[in-house]
């Protein structure tokens, strides 16, 4: 028996403003979309260019409700998702002008942004 992760789902408030968010931050676009025919939900699975056909890729899924009224209470935020770059310093100063860090550890060489929502991503530089 062989698992394979699939996605990861976080619950946004405002689709459009997150949609946009992961586009600019972290080049994620659209594979996916599942509207109710009554517009009560939508959900978008968002992927980076390798993650299109690919059995084994990893999709971000945001899932949006209508009839939410208030933002969604993230605890401590200690669950995050993590996304490693070939170009860690060039990211940096991207999210950086960007003012989404959220959180750095210089000192293991990663560091966190913060979408819409207030949902962590870590950034890590590939590592050989």
């Amino acid at each position: 028996m062989k698992f394979t992760a699939y996605h990861s789902c976080i619950t946004v408030f405002d689709l459009d403003k997150s949609m946009r968010f992961y586009k600019e931050a972290l080049g994620l676009k659209e594979i996916r979309r599942i509207d109710a025919e009554d517009g009560a939900y939508a959900i978008v699975f968002l992927g980076s260019d390798n993650s299109q056909g690919g059995q084994d890729a990893m999709l971000l899924e945001l899932t949006w409700y209508r009839d939410r009224k208030e933002a969604y209470n993230l605890g401590d935020n200690e669950s995050h998702i993590g996304f490693k770059v070939d170009d860690y310093e060039a990211a940096y100063k991207k999210h950086k002008e960007m003012g989404i860090i959220c959180f750095e550890n210089p000192d293991i060489g990663i560091y966190f942004i913060s979408d819409p929502d207030g949902y962590w991503t870590e950034i890590v530089p590939t590592r050989e």
